[in-house]
C-alpha cells in the first residue's frame, strides 16, 4: 500500500512541474575554458614544469651514481661496497619520497584552488538559474544524450569571465 502511494505521489509531482526548465552545465570545460581557469592550469603547468625538471637533473646525478658504484664493485671489498650500496638506496628512497611529495603538493594546490573556483561560481551560477527560471542544473558528466540549447555552459563561462577577472594562485 506503501509502494502505491508512493507512486501516486511521485506521478503527480512529475505532471505538475511538466513546465520545469532542466538545464546541464560541463564543469571541467568551465574549469579549461574560463580564464580563471586556464590561468589555475598555467600555474599547475610551470610548476609541474619545474619539478620535472629539478627531478630529472636529480635522476641523472643518480643514475651517474649507480653506474660508479656498479663500476666499483669488483674493486672494493664486499662491506665497503655493501655500506655504499645502502647509503646509495637510502638517497634513491628519499629522491622518490621527495618526488611523491611534490606530486602530493601540487594536487593539494590544484585542489584548494579548484575549490576557490568553484566557491565564486556557485553564486554566478545560482543568479543565472534565479535571473532564467531554471528549475533544474545537471551536471554533464550524467548526460548521455540532450539538446545543445539546454546547455548553459558557454553562457556561465562568459558571466564568470566578466565577474572574476583574476585569482591568487
Amino acid at each position: 500500500m506503501k509502494f502505491f502511494l508512493l507512486i501516486f505521489v511521485l506521478f503527480n509531482t512529475f505532471i505538475f512541474n511538466v513546465n520545469a526548465k532542466v538545464v546541464y552545465l560541463d564543469m571541467n570545460l568551465i574549469l579549461s575554458k574560463s580564464n580563471v581557469g586556464i590561468s589555475l592550469n598555467n600555474h599547475l603547468k610551470k610548476i609541474a614544469d619545474l619539478n620535472v625538471e629539478k627531478y630529472q637533473n636529480i635522476e641523472n646525478k643518480i643514475i651517474k651514481k649507480e653506474e660508479a658504484l656498479l663500476a666499483q664493485q669488483n674493486i672494493l671489498e664486499k662491506s665497503e661496497f655493501e655500506k655504499k650500496l645502502n647509503e646509495f638506496s637510502n638517497e634513491v628512497k628519499i629522491y622518490r619520497s621527495n618526488k611523491k611529495k611534490s606530486l602530493d603538493d601540487l594536487n593539494e594546490i590544484k585542489l584548494k584552488n579548484i575549490k576557490k573556483i568553484l566557491d565564486l561560481l556557485n553564486p554566478i551560477i545560482s543568479n543565472y538559474v534565479n535571473e532564467n527560471s531554471i528549475s533544474l542544473v545537471v551536471p554533464r558528466k550524467n548526460i548521455i544524450v540532450g539538446k545543445k540549447d539546454l546547455d548553459i555552459t558557454d553562457k556561465i563561462i562568459k558571466l564568470m569571465n566578466v565577474n572574476i577577472q583574476e585569482l591568487d594562485f
